[in-house]
Formats: C-alpha cells, sequence, structure tokens
C-alpha cells in the first residue's frame, strides 16, 4: 500500500478545512450543530491519519472558519472552531496511538 505523501496529507486537511468553511459561510446554511460535528470528524480523521501532525490538521481544517468569518460578521465565537478542531485532531491522534501503538509492549 503506497503510503500518504506529506504534501497530498496537507492539501486534502486544507480542502477539507475550505469546504466546511465555504459551507458555513453559505447564504442558507444556519445550523451550527452540524459544522461543529464536522470539523470534530474532519480533524479526528486527519489526527488520526498523521498522529505527529494533529497540531497541523487543526490549523488546517480549523483556521478556514475564523479566517471567512471575522471580517465579514465580526463575530469571534468563531474562533470556537479552532478548538473543536483540536479537540478533533487530539482525538484522532489518540485513537490511532491506543489501536496501533509504535513500539510493541514489552514482555515480562
Amino acid at each position: 500500500m503506497r503510503r500518504l505523501s506529506n504534501a497530498g496529507w496537507l492539501t486534502g486537511a486544507l480542502a477539507c478545512g475550505a469546504f466546511l468553511a465555504w459551507m458555513d459561510s453559505s447564504p442558507g446554511w444556519d445550523d451550527t450543530g452540524v459544522t461543529v460535528g464536522l470539523v470534530l470528524v474532519g480533524s479526528a480523521a486527519f489526527g488520526a491519519l498523521r498522529p505527529s501532525w494533529a497540531w497541523a490538521a487543526a490549523l488546517a481544517i480549523g483556521a478556514w472558519i475564523p479566517i471567512v468569518e471575522i471580517p465579514g460578521t465580526r463575530d469571534f465565537g468563531a474562533l470556537a472552531a479552532l478548538a473543536f478542531a483540536f479537540a478533533g485532531a487530539c482525538g484522532g491522534a489518540f485513537a490511532r496511538r491506543l489501536v496501533s501503538p509504535r513500539e510493541p509492549p514489552s514482555a515480562r
């Protein structure tokens, strides 16, 4: 199986974040709960793919919403997207490390 390159992984995370920001800023969209859930799930997936880069997944996905929302609406509550992205990315990285630890446990 071919491994995903770092550039491909980062491009995917940035595209996911851009899509979520576009969806959240759409005129007819008013469902914050779904947006929060998608930010959590998306960042968890990318955090699980690269546990050591979970922080980058959180920034790549979660930064788009404040970047798009704050200049137009002056709503600084959009910064909460970063908190949810970090929670999701760290949760995904933690789950990945639970499922497939790097070192096997020592036999005693």
